[in-house]
């Protein structure tokens, strides 16, 4: 019985003393040295000491260890907004590099689409057209060319035509001329035989 007594109460010493060891671990590993804010405000208030009055418990808290998580908190609320400087920094650098790439795409899209229209388009008399443009006005021009050529060969044929009639005409008026100078000539020549005959005979009786 008395053996039993003892070993429980080795049993809860060492059990007392691991539990002891780990929280002074534990609390050796706490600092305001060192480690985030959270783990500093852990460490005071473990360190702080406590008592009651008027039933209020109250924090007793070391003015140098609220001094120094007091610098602490307000060295990472700096650090803190240099960090959120650096990054608006970043993001301000950042958004100007979009911007200027996004006016080098816009100029290259702009210049993309000069190149275009000027790939789709002709230039005429010095002004640029579209192709489809500029090919109704080449198609107007050669057909209204083709046209005045085809109304040219008319009239060159028809004024042919015109002057074989005319020179047909003329070769007939000439052979008419002919006969009738000839018939002409005929009668004058008979007629002037005829007279002189006349003459003769009213000359043979003197």
């Amino acid at each position: 019985m008395k053996i039993s007594k003892l070993l429980f109460i080795v049993m809860a010493l060492l059990s007392f003393n691991l539990h002891f060891a780990q929280e002074t671990e534990e609390e050796d590993q706490l600092s305001l040295d060192q480690g985030p804010i959270s783990s500093q405000f852990e460490y005071i208030s473990i360190k702080s000491g406590n008592y009651r009055a008027d039933g209020v418990r109250y924090e007793v808290v070391k003015e140098l260890n609220l001094e120094k998580l007091r610098q602490n908190v307000l060295d990472s609320i700096n650090a803190f907004n240099k960090k959120v400087n650096e990054l608006n920094s970043t993001i301000t650098g950042h958004v100007e590099t979009i911007e200027s790439l996004n006016k080098k795409l816009e100029e290259t899209t702009n210049k993309l689409a000069e190149v275009t229209e000027e790939k789709d388009s002709m230039s005429f008399l010095g002004i640029l057209v579209s192709k489809g443009t500029y090919n109704f006005i080449l198609w107007t021009i050669i057909v209204a060319l083709l046209l005045f050529l085809l109304f040219f060969i008319y009239k060159f044929r028809n004024s042919n035509i015109l002057t074989q009639e005319a020179k047909s005409t003329l070769a007939e008026v000439e052979t008419e001329y002919e006969d009738h100078r000839r018939r002409a000539l005929e009668r004058e020549q008979k007629i002037s035989r005829q007279l002189q005959d006349e003459i003769n005979k009213h000359k043979k009786p003197k």
